[in-house]
């Protein structure tokens, strides 16, 4: 069984106008398909190691009573206008470790944007603990339909 999640759409826009709303953490809650994200607080992400404050609210997928917590993101890969990923850290221990992440490419029409869950580094303890993906695939396409929708929003404003 696969570890891993993967859907692509292409968005009519530059890459730099998409990596704009992937790297400003306001764009994760913007963007947000699952219902989870609630808000954000922290600067544009630059480089692999920086990180954001995201405001959640597990309730959103009624799957685990955790109500409203925060976790902090840490982006594990950038390289600008062509992928960004990161992991979640919040109060359990270990950390989950599981990654999110866009890869974007030049597309006859804009930017093939691709986006990944990624769950195959997780401890044992944790696939026993927890039903993954814990976002859905049909939560992953959508938000690259929100994804789009956000893009031509901010450009046109």
């Amino acid at each position: 069984m696969s570890e891993r999640l993967e859907v692509s759409r292409i968005i009519p826009a530059p890459a730099g106008a998409v990596f704009a709303v992937l790297a400003d953490p306001q764009g994760h809650v913007d963007i947000d398909a699952s219902g989870m994200l609630m808000a954000a607080e922290g600067e544009p992400v630059t480089r692999a190691g920086d990180r954001f404050v995201v405001h959640m609210d597990r309730e959103a997928l009624g799957d685990r009573p955790l109500g409203k917590y925060d976790v902090e993101v840490v982006i594990t890969k950038l390289v600008p206008d062509e992928e960004i990923a990161w992991t979640v850290e919040g109060s359990l221990r270990p950390h989950v470790r599981h990654v999110y992440g866009y890869r974007l490419e030049p597309a006859e029409d804009g930017t093939r944007v691709t986006s990944y869950y990624d769950w195959s580094e997780l401890s044992e303890e944790w696939k026993e603990r927890l039903t993954f993906p814990i976002v859905p695939e049909s939560a992953l396409k959508a938000t690259l339909g929100i994804l789009e929708r956000t893009v031509r929003r901010r450009a046109a404003g």
